[in-house]
């Protein structure tokens, strides 16, 4: 890998397409003025006053945020959202990145995943997070919606480059990746092994099967050995080897500042990730690191290939502070030239 390999890859984004599946949540941040409190003369209890509303899309809408920011030419949604308020604002935020969302299903008997963050505006200006309120369906996904998603999968198959799977729902069958829907993406995987299958979840990464997989590595772990303390050096390594063997198909894995481990049959490489400084919000790193695997392996990237430009963008979107970051092409392009030297050591130990 040289800046010149680099800007082509990253030209190529442009041409082409990548379907995201999952769980699509909101994330709505409510910005407190506690000068502005009043008491309620129904209940005598306080009324903090909201002075400022953002919503943007997060979960899987976090990995077609950081696709449409690194210029991927067509990025396809397909989920399922309630037809309540926070879907409508959802929906509006993918379009506005640019994405596509034909595929985003509306039922009216579910509640659109949502992280509601209130922020207390302090003295000085900055703003504290409380604590969280989360709403989301507890309830299976109908058939009838797998119906939908897995019709929607299969067309979209037919034209894309590569596929995202995101299983971010805890319960399982309530999200959108149930094991109908998984079943289906093992099918898909099979019979169209042109295109890039990439999944990740939070409790079930090791259920996918002929997806390549991303997770982090106390999920690559919990995945084979789920009553086990926490994994280092060597038993990480075991794990993301084991990890690869479960699913059929290689797996990457995060290991914060130390890069990806990434691991094919018996072997297990380390791609380093660029050193940072300063304060860092490692808040979707994760899914920034996603899409870049994705769109890199999508325009004919090597695995080590696209494990670079994975860890160059989860670098530059964990120095954004307060927000879940993107990186642009020219940001990696800098991040690249900063660090040749590290670039030039992962290549000399591919070539020993």
């Amino acid at each position: 890998m040289n800046l010149s390999r680099l800007s082509y890859l990253l030209d190529r984004f442009a041409h082409t397409a990548v379907a995201v599946v999952g769980d699509f949540f909101l994330d709505k941040y409510l910005e407190i003025d506690p000068a502005l409190t009043e008491v309620s003369l129904e209940t005598g209890l306080e009324a903090h006053q909201v002075v400022a509303v953002r919503a943007y899309p997060g979960a899987a809408g976090t990995i077609v945020n950081n696709l449409c920011a690194l210029g991927v030419g067509r990025v396809v949604c397909i989920g399922v959202v309630g037809g309540d308020g926070e879907g409508f604002d959802l929906a509006r935020g993918l379009r506005r990145m640019g994405a596509e969302t034909s595929g985003l299903f509306v039922r009216p008997d579910r509640l659109t995943p949502t992280y509601r963050k209130p922020l207390v505006r302090e003295a000085d200006g900055r703003l504290r997070e409380l604590e969280r309120l989360d709403s989301r369906t507890r309830e299976r996904l109908p058939a009838e919606a797998e119906d939908s998603v897995i019709a929607a999968l299969s067309e979209a198959a037919a034209e894309v480059k590569a596929v995202v799977a995101l299983d971010q729902v805890p319960e399982r069958d309530c999200g959108v990746i149930t094991g109908r829907v998984r079943e289906a993406l093992a099918e898909l995987a099979e019979r169209r092994p042109e295109v890039v299958w990439l999944g990740d979840s939070r409790t079930r990464v090791g259920e996918y099967r002929n997806l390549m997989v991303k997770s982090n590595r106390e999920e690559a772990c919990r995945a084979v050995h789920p009553d086990s303390s926490p994994h280092e050096g060597e038993a990480v390594e075991e794990c993301v080897r084991a990890l690869a063997a479960r699913v059929g198909r290689p797996a990457f894995v995060t290991v914060g500042a130390q890069g990806i481990l990434y691991a094919a049959a018996d072997h297990v490489e380390h791609i380093p990730a660029p050193p940072v400084t300063g304060e860092i919000d490692i808040v979707g790193a994760g899914d920034a690191a996603a899409a870049a695997l994705a769109a890199s392996l999508s325009v004919g990237a090597s695995p080590t290939e696209a494990a670079v430009v994975a860890n160059l963008a989860a670098s530059i979107t964990i120095q954004q502070i307060g927000v879940t970051g993107t990186a642009s092409q020219e940001q990696i392009k800098r991040r690249f030239a900063e660090h040749e030297d590290l670039w030039r050591k992962v290549e000399e130990k591919q070539d020993g």
